[in-house]
């Protein structure tokens, strides 16, 4: 595992494909993260495959994401510039994604924002993120800081809980008819709706999801229709990502997502977690199990991901997140000793 030639040019790559290519370099990813990553060497020979019998992408492992929380996760050797941690209690641990290169994240989610909502520049960026801001190594301030730099708007900023000045700052973007973008996790939307209810026609709501024991779990749905009501906004938009992954999907109406070009999701068997299934055909609309993603960005990590998600994957390959699994599907992967 000492060799890096022929695989030098994988960045350029990354952002600059044909969709058709898509299989192609994803098994080009496959090969050599299989070859450079030794957490991935270890689980992909614990499943007994062998890498020349991988011909599509659903027959490519997918590394179960608790690993991220045992394991450090890294393809090539590398002194990490960044390391996101995830959110927790006290009671859990959290998962830890070395990052050798922020520029790539950067491009990734800045090229994923354009793509979805255009220039930033012409945005007005607020971030409500109280609970992410309370801790370090949160990928999703890194992201909301850097979008708040490249809008250039003066009243882009952070809030932790100054909910009366936000509204003050709203009422007045409202009135300028500036276009902007509230991004915050959820529980504090909730929060920021229920004690300031105001009429927005030139701001999209975006949340992040996250409660994380601060108020009662409930549906996205029934988190949309309260901000709906309280906010006059005719859709709730969301941003799907994780600390795991250095690249984002966007839902701007109904809670589904689509992915940019370098993101595929796909989904397993709930009962078989090494049966993956792509975006369905035959004239069926779409395919329930647990979801996994392939994220090119993850380059330097792993780009093969079963998450922990529940998930429907409709026949266009936008996707509608459903809830957690209760892990159950990947006891016999994600506890195995590698």
């Amino acid at each position: 595992m000492n060799n890096l030639k022929g695989y030098t040019d994988f960045e350029q790559k990354i952002f600059d494909f044909n969709n058709s290519a898509f299989t192609s370099l994803a098994r080009e990813i496959f090969y050599f993260q299989y070859q450079y990553n030794p957490v991935y060497h270890r689980y992909v020979n614990t499943l007994g495959l062998l890498p020349e019998q991988v011909k599509n992408i659903c027959q490519i492992p997918f590394l179960p994401v608790s690993f991220f929380k045992s394991q450090q996760v890294t393809t090539t050797t590398f002194e990490p510039v960044a390391i996101f941690e995830s959110s927790g209690t006290t009671q859990t641990v959290s998962s830890k994604h070395f990052v050798k290169d922020l520029s790539l994240y950067r491009k990734s989610f800045l090229t994923g924002f354009e793509h979805f909502y255009g220039s930033v520049a012409g945005w007005c960026i607020i971030a409500l993120l109280p609970s992410y801001l309370e801790r370090n190594n949160s990928s999703l301030v890194v992201m909301a800081d850097e979008l708040i730099r490249q809008s250039k708007h003066p009243q882009s900023g952070f809030y932790l809980n100054q909910y009366s000045e936000l509204h003050d700052v709203l009422k007045d973007l409202e009135r300028q008819g500036q276009k902007t973008i509230l991004i915050g996790v959820t529980f504090a939307l909730l929060d920021f709706a229920e004690q300031y209810p105001m009429q927005l026609t030139h701001t999209i709501i975006m949340e992040t999801g996250g409660m994380k024991g601060r108020r009662q779990e409930i549906t996205r749905a029934e988190v949309h229709d309260i901000i709906k009501k309280q906010m006059g906004v005719k859709e709730v938009h969301s941003e799907y990502g994780m600390t795991e992954l250095l690249s984002q999907a966007y839902s701007k109406h109904d809670g589904i997502f689509n992915c940019p070009g370098w993101i595929k999701v796909l989904v397993r068997d709930e009962d078989d977690p090494l049966t993956v299934h792509d975006a369905p055909g035959d004239g069926k609309v779409y395919a329930l199990g647990a979801i996994n993603i392939i994220d090119f960005a993850n380059i330097y990590s792993c780009s093969f991901i079963a998450t922990d998600d529940a998930g429907k994957l409709y026949a266009d390959g936008s996707f509608e997140v459903m809830g957690r699994m209760d892990n159950s599907d990947i006891r016999g992967c994600s506890l195995m000793l590698i």
